[in-house]
């Protein structure tokens, strides 16, 4: 009798000493510890690769009708990091991609330069795009449309990021001084709550398959590659290849518009389904993918 006493003593001891390390969850705000970690890092191409764009799709995300068009406001993060911390890690194009995608959402798009978080480089540390996220998730209300873009490095390792996967993917920020990972799980915490479920998700990275943790209703993830993939950028396209094809030309150079959704020829209106479509039609070594829970096309 006393053994099972005892025995049951420890028992609940164990359960009380565990339990609160078991349950409790991480600080989602600050850099999570994880293991195995491997940093994945865009392919820089010194040569011409060669492909000039123009291919037309065989496999369509987008539907050529129109989704509901945004009621509201427009904001946007916009994140390029070429320049990390040191040398080593360095990339080229990454902060033009961003530029890229600023421009063609303020001189295509209707946004608004108020609206948008620029971050580049040294400037975009962990920090800054957590608070740009929280400073947007403060003002986008129903019937607003967000868009976060980025480009830059990935990587991938065992995180304590809140979910049960096996292997988890990320994008890598820094703090100023050193490398820090944003992990998928972290950034599905980050974007819960948005009042609007109408967020477009575009990654130029490698690994940037597996971001579908932030898939919800509204939402369309656009990703450079496959889960476990690579991502290229090279002096041919002065850009990361999924944003030149994506961006410069799908949207920009109005390649992507395949469908005349306004009935103005004159006038383009490129959705985030046909660049997709474009992009997925021109990269090479690659493959781009997307997760989309929005209904029909949607036109930022």
């Amino acid at each position: 009798m006393k053994r099972l006493i005892v025995a049951v003593l420890v028992a609940v001891l164990v359960l009380v000493l565990v339990t609160p390390a078991v349950l409790a969850k991480p600080d989602m705000n600050k850099p999570l510890s994880a293991t195995d970690v491997q940093l994945v890092k865009k392919v820089t191409l010194r040569g011409k690769p060669g492909g000039g764009g123009g291919g037309k799709p065989v496999t369509q995300a987008s539907t050529g009708v129109l989704g509901a068009s945004c009621s509201g406001n427009k904001y946007a993060i916009v994140v390029g990091i070429s320049n990390y911390p040191g040398t080593a890690n360095d990339l080229q194009y990454c902060d033009d991609d961003a530029q890229d995608m600023y421009d063609a959402l303020t001189t295509l798009y209707g946004y608004s330069p108020d609206n948008i978080h620029l971050l580049l480089d040294m400037g975009a540390s962990f920090t800054a795009i957590l608070n740009a996220i929280n400073v947007t998730k403060s003002q986008a209300v129903a019937g607003d449309e967000v868009v976060f873009f980025f480009s830059g490095h990935g990587t991938k390792g065992v995180a304590d990021d809140g979910d049960m996967e096996k292997t988890d993917e990320a994008i890598v920020a820094h703090n100023g001084s050193n490398l820090v990972a944003i992990w998928d799980g972290q950034l599905k915490d980050w974007f819960a709550g948005f009042n609007t479920t109408r967020i477009v998700f575009i990654f130029d990275s490698c690994l940037a398959g597996g971001m579908t943790d932030l898939q919800s209703p509204g939402r369309v993830i656009n990703m450079a590659c496959s889960e476990g993939g690579l991502s290229y950028e090279g002096a041919s396209w002065q850009n990361g290849q999924f944003t030149y094809y994506f961006v410069k030309q799908g949207m920009s150079g109005s390649l992507a518009d395949r469908y005349d959704h306004d009935n103005n020829a004159a006038s383009p209106d490129v959705t985030v389904e046909e660049a997709y479509d474009y992009a997925k039609a021109n990269c090479r070594w690659q493959t781009p993918t997307i997760s989309d829970s929005f209904g029909n096309d949607l036109l930022l």
